[in-house]
């Protein structure tokens, strides 16, 4: 069955779907961009880079528990997904910084959003757990 049949049928195409995303299809990228985006690190890292540019080694002391490692992967796949920018300038030593892209500043505000809720239900989070203890 080609492509204008399943339109035919209702069925949108693949073409179609990506251009909208549809993060409830297994076949859709924008999954693992979900993936990407909501991971705990890259969710504070977005809100950090909110603030400004940020050398590595400031990112690191802001975001209290990631590793350089995790730091260096977390900072690469947002770079790859067009949501942060790396600038390197050629001096010695090297320095490098990051900074949020207009998308990462439209991404970076929807994940505020939830931390700001987070923090503020944190009460109410906590007691609704099963033992009523906090973490």
């Amino acid at each position: 069955m080609n492509a204008s049949n399943h339109q035919n049928l209702g069925v949108p195409s693949l073409s179609a779907r990506i251009e909208r995303g549809d993060v409830f299809s297994t076949d859709c990228p924008s999954r693992e961009i979900l993936t990407h985006l909501t991971s705990r690190w890259a969710v504070l890292l977005l809100a950090t880079l909110l603030n400004g540019t940020h050398r590595f080694s400031e990112l690191r002391r802001k975001v209290g528990g990631i590793s350089e490692k995790m730091l260096a992967q977390t900072l690469q796949t947002l770079e790859h997904d067009g949501f942060v920018e790396r600038i390197s300038y050629p001096v010695v030593p090297p320095h490098v910084e990051y900074r949020l892209t207009p998308l990462g500043v439209e991404a970076g505000r929807q994940v505020e959003s939830l931390v700001g809720w987070i923090e503020t239900r944190l009460p109410s989070i906590l007691a609704a757990r099963p033992n009523r203890s906090a973490p």
